[in-house]
């Protein structure tokens, strides 16, 4: 961070080893070293760099030092230099995807955004090479690089995202991630079946039941009225039912318990899990928790990993407050201990009529 600000070229041969350091931060520091100096005396470097690690991180800088972004385009700006944003598109495309870790391919993606959106660079023959290559990793094992993959697909207009976004939808147990590829797909304008296209405007439906913030259902209306602008004529006749169809309201088990859909229900008791937590817990199926954890409603009420609700507790750091087998008689008798700041309050009204909740206003 000494080296921020200073444009002696001087500091590129501290500096760039580091783009390939395991700290993100130490790596965020190294770029923006790189960035306050002139990008004459880096540019063919980062283009040619051999290192895959290294490449991304100096490619996202060189795009960031040479794009134009919107908010300065203008007459009398600097004009797009779009000789430039083909090579680093091409750079990009030459880095192996496979060799790369998690991060790093979360940062591959990200800068082909930066190239794409600071170069105005749009969907065409010069973009097909970039399009296979993420097709190809499309989806991913993580909804981080989900979400990124499939906003860039669908900027690129790739024929097959529609159908893995829409499964994805389907798939995901939490609504923040179903938003999210939703989100996404709205923009979309080719590669859709009737089926998929169907299964889409279905999903509008389901998600009417969800819940956030003051702002919501507002953004949720954007994110429809986004999806209804790119049917054709054709379409809107075709899918008027759903179109026109009357939300139905539906409670967070019916939204989310379809994911173990055919499975027989069983009451299960503290005494039948107990023995699997005499083994420390290993071995076990995070991503099937995770969807058990939407399918049993508790993400209408808890947080976990910044996703779910938040009249309950945020669950993300319990493994450390409770044992396993503490944990277990939690989740099994979750009424038996319930902390004092999420005890909710029962109303009666003058009619007789009961409800109960959290009170948050008490202003009158």
């Amino acid at each position: 961070e000494s080296l921020h600000g200073s444009t002696s070229p001087d500091g590129i041969a501290f500096a760039w080893p580091h783009l390939a350091h395991q700290d993100r931060f130490i790596r965020w520091a190294a770029r923006t070293a790189i960035e306050h100096i002139p990008s004459a005396a880096w540019a063919e470097r980062a283009l040619r760099e051999p290192n895959a690690a290294i490449r991304v991180e100096a490619l996202l800088a060189l795009a960031r030092v040479e794009g134009v972004s919107p908010p300065h385009r203008r007459e009398d700006g600097p004009p797009i230099n779009h000789e430039l944003g083909g090579r680093l598109l091409k750079s990009l495309v030459e880095i192996d995807f496979d060799a790369l870790d998690h991060e790093r391919q979360l940062a591959l993606v990200r800068t082909a955004q930066i190239i794409l959106h600071r170069f105005d660079i749009f969907p065409s023959a010069a973009t097909r090479p970039l399009t296979a290559k993420l097709d190809a990793r499309f989806p991913a094992d993580t909804p981080e690089l989900n979400w990124l993959l499939c906003e860039t697909l669908v900027y690129l207009q790739s024929d097959s995202v529609a159908a893995k976004g829409v499964k994805l939808i389907a798939d995901a147990p939490t609504q923040e991630e179903q938003i999210e590829y939703a989100r996404s797909l709205r923009m979309l304008k080719r590669g859709w079946t009737q089926q998929t296209r169907l299964a889409y405007l279905e999903w509008f439906q389901k998600a009417a039941n969800f819940r956030g913030g003051a702002s919501f259902k507002k953004f949720m209306e954007f994110i429809r009225n986004d999806a209804m602008a790119t049917l054709t004529e054709e379409e809107k006749t075709t899918f008027a039912d759903v179109i026109n169809k009357p939300v139905e309201e539906r409670s967070a088990i019916e939204n989310f318990g379809d994911i173990f859909a055919g499975r027989t229900p069983r009451d299960w008791k503290l005494e039948d899990l107990a023995a699997a937590t005499a083994t420390g817990m290993k071995n076990r199926n995070f991503e099937n928790g995770r969807k058990m954890f939407s399918a049993a409603a508790c993400v209408a009420c808890h947080r976990f990993n910044n996703q779910g609700g938040m009249t309950g507790p945020d669950l993300t750091g319990s493994g450390g407050r409770y044992s396993a087998q503490d944990l277990l008689d939690q989740i099994l008798n979750p009424s038996k201990e319930i902390n004092e700041q999420f005890v909710p309050a029962v109303l009666t009204k003058e009619n007789g009529e009961t409800v109960v909740g959290t009170v948050v206003n008490l202003s009158g």
